[in-house]
């Protein structure tokens, strides 16, 4: 068995936790703490969130995506295959060596798509950039923990309570969609979803593909 080699570590924002980056062959996983948050080996639901929002957005001009959370790029690649040339994603990314990771020992899991022209990365808290603008967005895609608790960054806690979705709502266009990504079920997360407005679909999907742990992603629409 080939041994994991760290290959470097981040602060989280707090400064309370640690990052990270480990690799072992051709594999490649972030921690925090005991806990895998990603490995190379397993985008399927990752790239579901992606495919299920722009499913939801298909047809708009010119749409604008909003992804919190930049990770090993799976979200980001799977929405620029499923969005046209027209499309804008901004990535919102609290942690810059996750950024400097992106470019450096995973650049080849990017395979260049920091540099379409598509993509601007920000590091910046999602947060405050859904409370900057009002319908600003098609589509805010949410995978900055795993699930609707800030277990990264404690900070990210105000995403998912009332407030943070009532800012979400009135960052969207009509017919916008919210979209976030979790380990699993969150029954009180859909009653908060449904109470600020949305109307909810929660889909279940797994890890990879058919196989793999099952992650729940809620789809929240805003019909207004």
């Amino acid at each position: 068995m080939i041994p994991w080699v760290q290959l470097d570590s981040a602060k989280t924002p707090d400064g309370g936790q640690e990052l990270r980056l480990k690799q072992r062959g051709s594999e490649f996983s972030i921690m925090l703490g005991t806990n895998e948050l990603m490995n190379s080996r397993l985008s399927g639901s990752e790239e579901e969130l992606a495919k299920l929002s722009c499913d939801r957005i298909a047809g708009r001009s010119r749409p604008k995506i909003l992804i919190g959370g930049l990770g090993m790029g799976f979200t980001l690649r799977a929405a620029l295959a499923e969005l046209g040339a027209d499309a804008g994603i901004t990535v919102a990314e609290l942690v810059p060596a996750v950024i400097a990771w992106a470019r450096g020992p995973l650049a080849a899991l990017f395979a260049g798509c920091l540099d379409d022209p598509r993509v601007s990365v920000r590091e910046a808290d999602v947060g405050h950039i859904i409370r900057s603008d009002k319908a600003a967005w098609d589509a805010v895609l949410l995978d900055v923990d795993n699930g609707p608790e800030g277990i990264v960054y404690k900070g990210n806690d105000a995403l998912y309570g009332a407030a943070g979705l009532g800012a979400a709502r009135a960052a969207l266009k009509p017919g916008g969609v919210l979209a976030v990504w979790s380990q699993g079920p969150d029954s009180g997360f859909t009653r908060r979803l449904k109470q600020a407005g949305f109307v909810v679909d929660e889909v279940k999907t797994r890890a990879n593909g058919k196989r793999g742990a099952r992650h729940v992603i809620w789809i929240a629409t805003n019909q207004r």
